[in-house]
């Protein structure tokens, strides 16, 4: 296994919070650096796009004053998300902004392009992208990424159908690079299991739904507390990407979970319209994503609780004797 220089020393266990679209904002993201796990955020979250230099610069400001006041236990690196989807089109735009604010980590998804790639080495960061096979694994290191997110069968939001243990495995055969292992990982035990497959870090998104600093709404964050694996769906219907989502959620919008019909994947838009607003899908306000995970999340707390109890967990995963 490959761990960056990036992470050492800056981690209270490895794991890497996902960015969730509207929920990770700049709250939650510092307090995730703080309690020692790299906190994420997409860019399109920052709306209008002015809005990302501001909230680049806090975070940077406030982790680098965190750092000085705790310089035995420094913050971990944060990670920007950027959509490589075409119709994308604040991506130069929020890139540049990461290039002025010199942001350590960037993680790409639906597309991959190497002069993304080559832009974050040259201003000294290091690129994750998210694949749900290993077609999109190997076109993501040709172009230069550093590490893949192996987004498997259970995880949250746009999600594979591989199961974790396939994935790692048929990764590791070829790649020596670091790993960030997604799907249904929301208690310390599965952070461990993900190590043990093989992979660097767990890639968690729907534990940290139900948090204090999270941009949920309350409802979405009490249905995750409320929810198991069977409450999960699978889907195409609100992004035109498979997806998984809370069944309570469909119902709530007036729509039978069990027969959903499929949506054209050429429908899918990252874009604004011409208001400025972004135009998206019923997906994320009305329709909420998770992962499978959510019977391990029982109630709403501040995020470096949920850490903490993560590394209490991780630290007491055993293999029991046969």
């Amino acid at each position: 296994m490959s761990m960056p220089a990036l992470f050492k020393g800056r981690l209270s266990i490895p794991v890497i919070g996902a960015p969730l679209f509207i929920i990770s904002v700049p709250d939650l993201v510092i307090a995730q650096c703080k309690a020692g796990v790299v906190g994420a955020f997409p860019a399109l979250n920052a709306r209008p796009p002015e809005l990302l230099d501001e909230w680049l610069a806090r975070i940077g400001e406030e982790l680098a004053a965190y750092d000085k006041a705790h310089p035995e236990a420094p913050s971990a690196p944060f990670a920007v998300n950027q959509i490589v989807h075409r119709s994308n089109n604040r991506l130069e735009h929020d890139l540049a902004l990461c290039e002025k604010h010199k942001v350590p980590m960037i993680i790409t998804s639906l597309g991959a392009r190497e002069e993304l790639n080559q832009a974050a080495h040259r201003w000294g960061g290091i690129v994750f992208h998210d694949v749900i096979n290993q077609k999109f694994a190997h076109k993501a290191i040709e172009k230069g990424a550093d590490g893949l997110i192996l987004v498997s069968a259970g995880a949250g939001g746009h999600a594979g159908v591989i199961s974790p243990f396939a994935f790692v495995a048929e990764t590791r055969q070829w790649f020596e690079g670091p790993i960030a292992l997604s799907g249904a990982i929301a208690n310390g035990r599965a952070i461990r299991a993900a190590r043990m497959l093989g992979a660097d870090f767990a890639y968690i998104g729907s534990a940290f739904i139900a948090t204090k600093e999270a941009n949920a709404v309350e409802g979405y964050k009490q249905m995750i507390t409320n929810s198991s694996a069977e409450d999960i769906v699978y889907s195409n219907l609100f992004t035109g990407v498979h997806g998984n989502y809370l069944k309570p959620s469909i119902m709530a919008a007036g729509m039978d979970p069990d027969n959903l019909p499929t949506s054209d994947p050429s429908k899918m838009s990252f874009g604004t319209d011409a208001s400025g607003e972004r135009a998206k899908p019923k997906a994320w306000k009305q329709i909420w994503g998770s992962g499978q995970g959510v019977g391990s999340v029982a109630k709403i707390l501040p995020a470096a609780e949920l850490i903490g109890r993560f590394k209490k967990e991780y630290d007491g995963a055993f293999d029991p004797p046969l």
